[in-house]
């Protein structure tokens, strides 16, 4: 039984290591036919440019929230985690701690 929670706690400690977080502006959402869309853009890094995305998700699951204009932690999930068949992303408070808070929801990234 210890072992199979020391199991389980290493790989949720690999989990978060390999999630890339990013700050990120919401400039605003909308439903159209039971999908939110939020446009989003990320501030210019060293590494990359400006860039622009859009968020979606199904209005039906319990994930998917239109969130609000303003600033957001948002943490890229890693390959084949989600509930999208996509590059799936959680969204977060600006002022939150992602791994001990409670997401606003979760997204499919599209990139513009």
């Amino acid at each position: 039984m210890k072992q199979a929670i020391l199991l389980l706690v290493l790989m949720t400690v690999t989990q978060l290591a390999a999630q890339e977080k990013s700050s990120v502006t919401v400039k605003g959402a909308e439903v159209n036919n039971g999908v939110v869309i939020a446009t989003v853009t990320q501030a210019a890094t060293p590494e990359q440019g400006k860039a622009s995305f859009a968020l979606q998700c199904n209005q039906s699951v319990t994930s998917c929230k239109a969130p609000e204009p303003g600033s957001y932690i948002m943490v890229r999930l890693p390959k084949n985690w989600g509930a999208y068949d996509c590059a799936n992303v959680d969204l977060y408070p600006s002022s939150a701690d992602p791994a001990t808070s409670q997401k606003i929801g979760e997204y499919c990234l599209i990139e513009k």
